[in-house]
């Protein structure tokens, strides 16, 4: 780690570079020639506020609510994308009661989920409060009650991964997954054939939410968070707000005069 007068002559970091490295809050407090106890402390405050703002879609607009995103993709006509992402956490102390719900039952390691929605082009639109990651994706999605939202509310298209499957019967159809498999053995060549052309079309559609979330986890915190469990709805959430922020600011034309 530099010393504190080698960092003072380098200037200011941008936060965009700061996200990319993934510098300690020993070395940010180098950077700005303060002590350490300092920059957890503003960090501490200014999370939480991030965390509250939401994701912006136009200058001034901010979306802060699931309710919100649904109402938004109803009245745009625009397609929806939703898919659970996990991120790597600590483990928990030996002893704890809940040590089994943090571990992931799909990478078997320990994590925390969080449910990513983006519209058609990618750009998100929503990342929900965490949860241990031992809580099944279409779980997670009817605790945040998104099956209720959609069958209230507008006429709009979601699609998602089989990991959902189950929502559109619940949702009037207005989840897509990919199509079942009517044939378990000795399917003909003509349905193999058509399955998969479905299966394909559908992934096509679907893939720029991962998009979304590859931009999401260049963070470094989401890609392995080293923190306090406790902090990361909070962090995936200001994250979303500050992608979200820039990615309106790259669209905005008078920026580009």
């Amino acid at each position: 780690m530099r010393s504190t007068g080698s960092c003072s002559s380098t200037g200011f970091w941008p936060p965009s570079s700061i996200s990319v490295t993934g510098a300690t809050h020993d070395v940010l407090a180098c950077w700005f020639g303060v002590d350490r106890s300092t920059i957890t402390r503003a960090i501490g405050e200014i999370r939480p506020l991030l965390a509250e703002r939401g994701c912006t879609i136009s200058p001034g607009v901010r979306l802060r609510t699931l309710a919100e995103v649904i109402d938004h993709l109803g009245a745009s006509g625009q397609t929806g994308i939703i898919d659970g992402t996990e991120i790597r956490v600590r483990r928990p102390a030996t002893g704890r009661k809940d040590r089994d719900r943090f571990i992931s039952g799909k990478n078997k390691q320990n994590a925390v989920k969080t449910m990513v929605l983006t519209d058609q082009n990618g750009r998100v639109l929503l990342c929900s409060p965490a949860r241990p990651g031992s809580c099944a994706d279409i779980t997670h999605a009817r605790q945040l009650g998104l099956a209720k939202l959609l069958a209230d509310g507008p006429a709009l298209e979601i699609l998602a991964d089989a990991g959902y499957q189950g929502l559109a019967a619940q949702t009037g159809g207005r989840v897509l997954t990919p199509p079942h498999r009517k044939f378990k053995k000795d399917a003909p060549d003509w349905y193999e054939e058509m399955h998969e052309r479905q299966r394909k079309a559908h992934s096509s559609r679907r893939i720029r939410v991962e998009h979304g979330i590859a931009h999401l986890k260049n963070w470094r915190a989401l890609a392995r968070h080293l923190g306090r469990r406790e902090h990361m709805s909070d962090t995936v959430q200001a994250v979303a707000d500050l992608l979200s922020h820039q990615q309106t600011a790259d669209l905005d034309p008078e920026r580009e005069r």
